[in-house]
């Protein structure tokens, strides 16, 4: 993926973010997910996807998939994890509910839970003026997880390269 195809995404992500997007529901109506229903995601990347994998690998694999109508590929049995490629390398994971990090932090985890697991953990305030989440960055070497969350519980989770997440947080985010 080119710089200003980045970019592009970034605005798709900020404008989505505004919208509300993908906010899973929650409160006493809204049926609890089943215990062990979340899928992990690791520093490392997913079982079958790593940071760093090459488009052309995974589409080779068999993981990589671009023939759904989706704003960009999507990693094949995972419909809740958006990929982010830079210069054909799989930099980020935009996480959706049901996964979760390998601490049990997911989408609607209060962020005291995300403080507590990640006690060296980075706040990210937002834009002041802008419709945009906080972020909280849990920094580990290279890689991070970019906790979104609006003061009181995670909204979304993108793992990977901790340079491209800050710089995500940074420019503007979105669900692609």
């Amino acid at each position: 993926m080119k710089l200003r195809q980045f970019g592009f995404i970034a605005a798709l992500l900020t404008a989505a973010s505004v919208a509300g997007s993908g906010v899973r529901p929650q409160g006493p109506d809204i049926p609890a997910r089943p215990v062990g229903a979340a899928e992990v995601v690791s520093l490392s990347g997913l079982r079958n996807a790593e940071f760093g994998a090459t488009e052309e690998d995974l589409t080779r694999r068999g993981l990589l998939r671009t023939d759904e109508e989706a704003c960009g590929p999507t990693l094949a049995g995972h419909g809740s994890v958006s990929p982010i490629f830079v210069d054909d390398r799989l930099v980020l994971l935009w996480l959706d509910d049901p996964m979760s990090t390998p601490e049990g932090i997911s989408a609607g985890t209060p962020v005291t839970a995300v403080r507590a697991a990640y006690p060296g953990v980075s706040p990210l305030p937002a834009p002041p003026g802008s419709h945009r989440f906080a972020g909280l960055l849990a920094r580990d070497g290279d890689r991070a997880y970019l906790f979104l969350h609006d003061g009181v519980t995670v909204r979304k989770i993108i793992a990977g390269y901790a340079d491209w997440a800050r710089r995500l947080f940074d420019e503007g985010y979105g669900p692609c």
